[in-house]
């Protein structure tokens, strides 16, 4: 199993994503392996547990939080939900520690080569996206204020 390491590009952290979920054999075990990446992921300060950092189109609630350091974006997040948890820990591995350009300019593959859209319901579905679409919103602001 590989792990996602910070010295990484954002597509090398994508492929180690998916070459972790091949080693498992089925979704129950894939399932299994998101809820533990959500119990790994840090909480979020209360600080940043606010209206401001709420993801709009989640049925769970999802804060994440975006701070810019030499020139490249970190990203916090937490959720009330252990799997939408797991999720957005996924997609902040894969773009924190980036410029906001790079995660701009990225497609997000990862998502669908492990699958996820078709193993999870419509709802979580529609949140995933809404995540991504709010962190690419962060790095357009960040980048337009650079």
């Amino acid at each position: 199993m590989m792990t996602v390491r910070d010295d990484m590009s954002i597509d090398e952290k994508q492929m180690a994503l998916v070459e972790t979920f091949e080693f498992f054999d089925d979704w129950t075990d894939r399932y299994e392996h998101i809820i533990s990446l959500g119990k790994e992921l840090p909480p979020l300060s209360d600080e940043f547990k606010t209206e401001a950092n709420l993801i709009k189109g989640c049925q769970s609630q999802v804060w994440l939080h975006a701070e810019m350091k030499d020139g490249k974006l970190f990203f916090s997040a937490d959720s009330d939900a252990i799997i939408t948890k797991g999720l957005i820990s996924m997609i902040i591995q894969v773009f924190s520690g980036h410029s906001p350009e790079e995660i701009i300019n990225t497609e997000l593959s990862f998502i669908d080569r492990i699958g996820l859209k078709e193993h999870l319901s419509p709802t979580r579905s529609n949140g995933l996206l809404s995540m991504v679409k709010q962190l690419k919103f962060y790095a357009i602001a960040f980048s337009a204020k650079s």
